[in-house]
C-alpha cells in the first residue's frame, strides 16, 4: 500500500509540474501547400488546446529561411521540433493526426 501511495504521489507531482510547463516549439514547412497548413493548423490547435497559455510556436517557413533547416538537421517537411520541456523530440511528417502529436510533446500516453 505505500509503494501505491508512493507512486500515485510522484504521478501528482509529475502531473502538476506538466500543468505549469513552458513549452517551446519549431514548426518547419514549406510555403503554403496542403500539407504545411494542415500541420500549421493541427498545431496550433493542439496547443491552444492543451497548452493555453504555456508555449511559444515558432513556425518557420524553409523557402523563406533555408538556412535554418541546416542547424536544425531538418531533412523533411513538415517537422515539429519541442525544444522545451526536455527531452528534445522531432515529429516529421504528417502531422494531421492529433493524437500522435499529443503523444509525440507527451501530452498523452503512447
Amino acid at each position: 500500500m505505500a509503494k501505491l501511495n508512493a507512486t500515485a504521489k510522484k504521478f501528482d507531482r509529475k502531473l502538476s509540474k506538466a500543468n505549469t510547463e513552458k513549452y517551446v516549439l519549431r514548426l518547419y514547412v514549406t510555403g503554403t501547400t496542403p500539407g504545411s497548413l494542415r500541420a500549421i493548423e493541427m498545431v496550433k490547435k493542439i496547443c491552444e488546446e492543451y497548452l493555453e497559455s504555456r508555449y511559444d510556436l515558432q513556425v518557420i517557413d524553409l523557402y523563406q529561411q533555408p538556412a535554418l533547416a541546416r542547424g536544425e538537421q531538418i531533412i523533411a517537411t513538415p517537422t515539429l521540433v519541442k525544444k522545451l520541456p526536455t527531452p528534445l523530440r522531432k515529429m516529421i511528417g504528417d502531422l494531421s493526426s492529433q493524437e500522435r502529436v499529443l503523444v509525440g510533446l507527451d501530452l498523452r500516453q503512447k
